[in-house]
């Protein structure tokens, strides 16, 4: 089973700088491809420099985020889709639980959310179904809400398909093997805010900010706040282990679907969030935003011919994108337990916090 590994109790998220990339040379692709390949065996997570997104795109983020977050619980909640099913729209506090995308039961999750991503009208050729693309639900308020976030949209997706020809060359494959998998992808951006009501400290046994899980798809950039506690993920010895962003990088990870198509070769790492409570009990604010690309509706994902041979046997059968990510979904949004991800959830019980779940 595949997990990040620690190296003497501690565990350090490599820094990968893949400025030049594109324009580079064949030895300076080679060099980051490697960099790249390493913290993608040993980690699943790595910290991206050099990726060029205008750190004004992030500041509008951040502004956009905190004054639809700041609005009248009755306004975010008139922009709850109608049913779970729709990946679009608001998440109240309480309304998810993370852990049972992999089948395990858990306390009600505590961060709120605002989903947008990827509508088929985006691609009018193609007939896309809209219950895998569906339409986004802009709020009219704050009056830029839209511009920003549409902005860091365009920003993180080019970088998701940046690092897509990165893994490519790592995997020794052409840098545009992907593509064909990921030209009307269907990502996601969400916006989540942990901070509980005023006053309000007291927890179920087990509850978190965000329960554990691995990412669905293939890659996350995630934007977050220098906070902890916060951001953990789970090492192979059962530790979970604190994630903070370098100044001037964007926290990077694996999704489930890269570690299919790489038989494991490549890790999605498991990692959880904190409740919103300092040491002395006190609430805190933090935010992320998770940019979730996860490839066409109707990409087969199958085991790379590379990554399987006489010593490293298939791990998992082909599935659709659409098919896993419902399944995942169903876990999270729905509540029901998704019993297909018996290998993700294996590396759960080796965390010493497991005796809080079921």
């Amino acid at each position: 089973m595949s997990t990040a590994k620690s190296t003497g109790g501690s565990l350090r998220i490599p820094v990968v700088n893949i400025e030049g990339f594109e324009e580079g040379d064949a030895d300076h692709r080679s060099e980051i491809a490697g960099l790249v390949d390493r913290a993608a065996r040993d980690v699943g997570f790595m910290q991206i420099k050099g990726h060029g997104i205008p750190e004004l795109a992030a500041d509008g983020l951040a502004e956009a985020m905190d004054g639809f977050f700041a609005l009248p619980f009755e306004d975010k909640a008139a922009l709850k889709p109608a049913t779970p099913e729709v990946n679009r729209g608001y998440t109240a506090p309480r309304d998810e639980r993370l852990s049972y995308s992999l089948g395990i039961t858990s306390p009600a999750d505590l961060f709120e959310a605002f989903n947008v991503g990827t509508e088929a009208a985006e691609f009018p050729g193609l007939d896309l179904a809209g219950e895998h693309y569906p339409a986004n639900m802009w709020p009219d308020r704050p009056a830029l809400f839209e511009r920003d976030v549409e902005e860091w949209m365009r920003q993180a997706g080019a970088l998701a398909n940046t690092l897509t020809r990165v893994f490519a060359v790592a995997l020794d494959l052409p840098a545009d093997y992907f593509r064909s998998y990921t030209d009307h992808s269907m990502d996601t951006l969400r916006m989540n805010r942990y901070q509980l009501p005023d006053g309000e400290v007291r927890l179920e046994p087990g509850q978190l900010g965000m329960g554990p899980h691995t990412d669905y798809g293939v890659l996350t950039v995630l934007w977050a706040d220098d906070v902890l506690p916060g951001l953990q993920i789970l090492d192979s010895e059962g530790t979970w282990h604190d994630v903070r962003p370098a100044p001037g990088a964007l926290l990077i990870n694996l999704g489930d679907l890269l570690a299919r198509w790489t038989n494991d070769r490549w890790i999605s790492t498991m990692h959880r969030v904190l409740a919103p409570i300092d040491a002395e009990g006190r609430p805190l604010l933090r935010r992320s935003a998770a940019y979730f690309h996860d490839g066409n509706a109707d990409a087969v994902i199958d085991c790379l011919p590379s990554c399987v041979d006489i010593d490293t046997p298939r791990l998992y059968e082909p599935v659709t994108v659409a098919d896993h990510l419902a399944a995942k979904l169903a876990g999270s949004r729905s509540l029901k337990p998704n019993h297909r991800a018996s290998r993700e959830a294996t590396r759960l019980a080796l965390s010493a916090t497991n005796t809080d779940m079921t």
